[in-house]
């Protein structure tokens, strides 16, 4: 299935001169929307996947999925003030300034094999401090997933260290 067809390009959105890659025409198809998970849960088999961590918003729509395919555990990652129990939590680098995400303490252990899912890479920041989450709980990334990798943002170069896969690519 050709999965660009239902990924449109928004010119000049959130701010002039960005390109966004629009997936909520794939989310509106249930054939497309299924076909990819399906690709999903493929890797997540390949790379033998104990649990799924996916970060807000729109890593939920395609992590949950996953995880409810595989009838594995999904632990959320949050922006700050968003967990109600005891957290750990990470900072990163965005273009300006810095960001936080959060996990709850006890959502992963030292058994745990997880496959990060999101729907978007780009310059990779996101991940690789939800990444950090993972092995700080003594966990191992044994993988990350993505629906769409923006090449140009060289995202991979930051991750370098993990396994990444992405359904496609611009």
């Amino acid at each position: 299935m050709d999965l660009k067809k239902y990924i449109y390009d928004i010119p000049d959105f959130p701010t002039k001169g960005i390109l966004f890659r629009d997936i909520t025409p794939l989310l509106n198809n249930g054939e497309a929307f299924k076909y990819a998970v399906s690709k999903m849960v493929e890797y997540a088999k390949k790379v033998g996947a104990t649990k799924i961590v996916a970060p807000e918003a729109r890593g939920f729509l395609f992590g949950t999925a996953v995880a409810y395919e595989l009838a594995l555990p999904f632990v959320p990652v949050r922006k700050p003030g968003k967990l109600p129990r005891e957290i750990i939590s990470e900072e990163y680098a965005l273009e300006y300034g810095t960001n936080t995400i959060s996990i709850h303490k006890d959502a992963i252990n030292e058994n745990d094999k997880v496959l990060v899912v999101d729907d978007l890479l780009a310059t990779g920041g996101t991940v690789n401090a939800a990444c950090k989450l993972v092995e700080r709980s003594k966990g191992s990334v044994v993988g990350m997933i993505f629906a769409i990798e923006l090449v140009d943002l060289n995202g991979r170069e930051l991750l370098k260290k993990y396994e990444v896969e992405s359904l496609l690519k611009y």
